[in-house]
C-alpha cells in the first residue's frame, strides 16, 4: 500500500516530466539538428520509452515549439514587466530591456536554440514562422512601444530608425550569430560589446535640444 507521504513525490515527478522531456529535446536538437533528431533520440536522452514523448507531445515539432515557449518566450514577459513597472525616462527603460535581452539570450545557452532555428529555416519554414509569431513579432512590438513612449515624452527624436525596431536590436542579433559562428576565431567581450550597442542606439535616438 502506498503511503500518503510518498504520493506527493510521484505527483510532483509527473508534473515535471514534460519540462524534462523538453530539456532533453533541446540537448538533442542542438547536437544533431532538427532534421536528424528522432523522437527515439529524445526519449533515450530523457531516459524514458518512446511512448512517453507521445503522451505529452504529438511529435518532435510540438516538442520543439514547446522549447521555444519555455526557453525564449519568458524573456518577452520579463521585458513587458519591466515596461509596466518602469517610471523613469525612456533611455533608461530601453537600456534595461536591452540588458535583459543580453542576459537572457545572447549570454545564455538559450542562443543554441536559435542556432537550430536558423540552420533549419529553409527546410522547415514552419519553425521560423512559429518563432516569428510567438517571439519575434512580440519582441519588436515591445521595442516599438518603448521608442514611441520616448518620442512622446520628448526623450527621443522621431528619426527614421525609430520606425524600424529591428534596427534597435540588430546589434544584439549580430553578437548572437557571431558567438555561435566565430567565437573560436575571435570571441567577443560581450559586456563591452553590450555597452557599445546601448551607447550607439541611445546616441542615435536621443532628442537634440
Amino acid at each position: 500500500m502506498t503511503s500518503k507521504a510518498s504520493a506527493p513525490v510521484r505527483k510532483r515527478r509527473k508534473e515535471l516530466r514534460p519540462t524534462e522531456l523538453v530539456d532533453a529535446g533541446v540537448q538533442v536538437f542542438v547536437e544533431k539538428g532538427y532534421a536528424a533528431t528522432r523522437v527515439e533520440d529524445i526519449a533515450k536522452r530523457a531516459g524514458v520509452v518512446k511512448g512517453t514523448i507521445y503522451r505529452y507531445f504529438d511529435g518532435k515539432e510540438a516538442l520543439f515549439r514547446e522549447a521555444i515557449r519555455l526557453r525564449i518566450s519568458p524573456i518577452l514577459g520579463q521585458s513587458d514587466e519591466i515596461i509596466t513597472n518602469f517610471k523613469g525616462p525612456a533611455d533608461q527603460l530601453l537600456r534595461a530591456v536591452i540588458e535583459n535581452l543580453y542576459a537572457r539570450l545572447v549570454m545564455n545557452d538559450t542562443r543554441e536554440l536559435l542556432r537550430v532555428i536558423i540552420a533549419e529555416a529553409r527546410r522547415f519554414p514552419e519553425i521560423p514562422e512559429f518563432y516569428h509569431q510567438v517571439v519575434l513579432s512580440k519582441a519588436l512590438a515591445i521595442v516599438r512601444k518603448i521608442v514611441e513612449r520616448g518620442i512622446a515624452q520628448g526623450d527621443f527624436d522621431p528619426i527614421s530608425a525609430a520606425k524600424f525596431p529591428i534596427t534597435i536590436v540588430a546589434p544584439a542579433l549580430a553578437a548572437l550569430i557571431w558567438q555561435m559562428t566565430f567565437a573560436n576565431q575571435e570571441p567577443l567581450d560581450l559586456e563591452a560589446y553590450k555597452e557599445a550597442h546601448i551607447d550607439l542606439i541611445l546616441r542615435a535616438l536621443k532628442a537634440r535640444p
